[in-house]
């Protein structure tokens, strides 16, 4: 009935591991740095048409092919040649003589973490018009629901891949009992061998489509993936796999070398460092610490939950007594290492990639961490009781309550590596944190079309909408959004929360449809500015602006 009971807890804990990968939330995940600000500013209006368009990043970005449009308010291209790159920088060219109207910004590029950045954003010249329409080249923002479901699947393959063939080529190479058939547990390391090419393949056939948004099969996008840090990081790893293929055979058949070992430890390092540099370490604030920390994060769960496997599937089946007292307390002070080091990695991650409490628990990349270490933390308990057991007694005469707790253990490994695929497929906390932030606080002043009165529309903008002086000016327009003129401006400014009543605010007319005034706010909150517009001798409109000020 134990076996049952253990085996049930097994096959419990994997369908909840892969329910994670195929359930957790990862749409949002593909914006994985933050659109800063714009030049002209999103939803502002501008007077004429400016010579570029700049878009501002929180981290450096890179190109993807004609995916980065503006439309004029007549559906036609309003942009004129390449987009320039320079760090977190595009800049965007446009034609000359643009028209009236309102124009519409497009835009998909590829964050320094390999993932894409896609959105759109208006603003008008001269006065709004209706939305223009966009083209089919048009960037998207949403990845298919294959593409959600397919990446993290593939991420889980390369992490059980390698667990499967560092943890028996470890076993094999330094505590295999030499009277033991090395066949099976060989055949499980190529397995793992295995599962890492295809999940290499895999993931350098689905980014293609997952950043440019395209089709499976674009030859272009795919030679652009393939000339990319991503793209070199994976060919290395695949170049290192085939390296290594040599000098697995004879470690697995017993026959391998000190040189040999030593040149399969050079080329497992250097294939471990491909996950991290292709991934969110290396767009971190301290890429080179990142990238250092998550090979050895890796690398301790390999040779913890690998051994663990050699344990339960083998060793413990197939040892004599007398060889797992030897064979045992060797594992408990390899596990003990790769324990210790899988704790100060994840620290020294959660530091860099959460950076803030509040990170912690308001993202989702932050959420997963805490369920991670939560479960990591049960493992950890199980696995203390798996090492008291062997100090007690070496070699057991019933070894099957350590082998429950060692199954126990691979179980919730395997849980803690699901949340592993998905956590790399996710936006880290610190930027997730930060686009929160840039959405939240206002972009240095406001600037809103006030449609609320029946007799026109009116632009209302306040500069630097903070505490102290602000500029405003005020832009009328008709209700079919043509220049309308005004005989007389009014305005006061009122914050109810504060019981602050109604301050006058001196408006001069600059032009028949313009007019300019400043103000003195004297405290942040959400100011209420109210505009009495006189366009003839019988007829005015009264609009209110709702105005946070920081």
């Amino acid at each position: 009935m134990s076996r049952v009971v253990s085996r049930f807890v097994v096959v419990a804990a994997l369908v909840v591991g892969w329910a994670a990968v195929f359930l957790a939330p990862a749409g949002p995940a593909s914006a994985h740095a933050v659109l800063e600000s714009t030049s002209p500013a999103a939803n502002s209006i501008v007077p004429a048409s400016p010579p570029e368009v700049v878009l501002t990043f929180s981290e450096g970005v890179r190109k993807v092919p004609d995916k980065i449009h503006v439309i004029a308010p007549d559906g036609s291209r309003a942009d004129a040649g390449e987009p320039e790159f320079a760090e977190t920088t595009v800049r965007i060219p446009l034609k000359s003589g643009g028209a009236n109207g309102t124009y519409l910004v497009n835009y998909r590029v590829i964050s320094a973490d390999s993932h894409p950045i896609a959105g759109a954003f208006t603003y008008s010249v001269g006065a709004p018009s209706a939305a223009p329409p966009t083209d089919s080249n048009a960037p998207v923002a949403e990845e298919s629901t294959f593409l959600k479901i397919a990446f993290p699947v593939v991420k889980y393959l390369g992490y059980a891949g390698l667990v499967l063939l560092i943890g028996p080529a470890l076993v094999l190479a330094l505590l295999w009992p030499q009277r033991l058939s090395r066949a099976r547990p060989a055949g499980l390391a190529w397995l793992g061998f295995g599962l890492v090419a295809l999940s290499t393949l895999g993931d350098l056939f689905l980014q293609a489509p997952y950043t440019t948004g395209g089709g499976y099969f674009d030859g272009a996008a795919l030679r652009d993936v393939l000339g990319s840090t991503f793209g070199t990081a994976h060919l290395i790893r695949l170049g290192v796999l085939a390296a290594s293929a040599f000098l697995l055979r004879p470690l697995f058949a017993g026959r391998s070398g000190v040189a040999d070992r030593a040149l399969l430890v050079v080329l497992g390092v250097v294939g471990l460092a491909t996950w991290p540099i292709s991934g969110h370490p290396a767009a971190s604030p301290v890429p080179a610490v990142s990238v250092v920390v998550d090979i050895a994060h890796i690398a301790g769960m390999a040779v913890w939950l690998g051994g663990l496997v050699m344990l339960v599937a083998f060793l413990f089946r197939q040892a004599a007594p007398r060889e797992l007292s030897v064979i045992l307390p060797v594992w408990s002070r390899w596990a003990t290492l790769a324990v210790t080091t899988l704790f100060l990695a994840g620290i020294v991650q959660a530091l860099v990639e959460i950076s803030t409490i509040k990170a912690l628990y308001s993202t989702t990349y932050g959420q997963l961490v805490i369920a991670k270490v939560v479960l990591f933390g049960a493992v950890v308990g199980v696995a203390a009781f798996s090492r008291n057991q062997v100090r007690k007694r070496s070699a057991p005469d019933d070894p099957k309550p350590l082998r429950r707790a060692v199954l126990i253990e691979v179980a919730g490994i395997a849980v803690v590596l699901a949340l592993s695929s998905v956590l790399v497929q996710t936006t880290p906390a610190r930027t997730a944190s930060a686009a929160s932030t840039v959405q939240q606080q206002p972009a240095g002043y406001y600037s809103a079309m006030i449609t609320t009165s029946p007799k026109l529309n009116l632009q209302v903008e306040v500069d630097p909408a903070q505490q102290g002086n602000n500029d405003i000016h005020l832009y009328a327009y008709t209700k079919d959004n043509q220049p309308q003129v005004v005989v007389e401006w009014k305005g006061t400014a009122s914050l109810p929360s504060a019981g602050i009543e109604a301050i006058d605010i001196p408006l001069l007319g600059l032009a028949p449809t313009h007019a300019s005034g400043a103000i003195q706010l004297p405290r942040p909150g959400q100011w209420e500015l109210k505009f009495v517009v006189r366009i003839s001798d019988i007829d005015q409109a009264t609009v209110t602006a709702t105005v946070p000020v920081t």
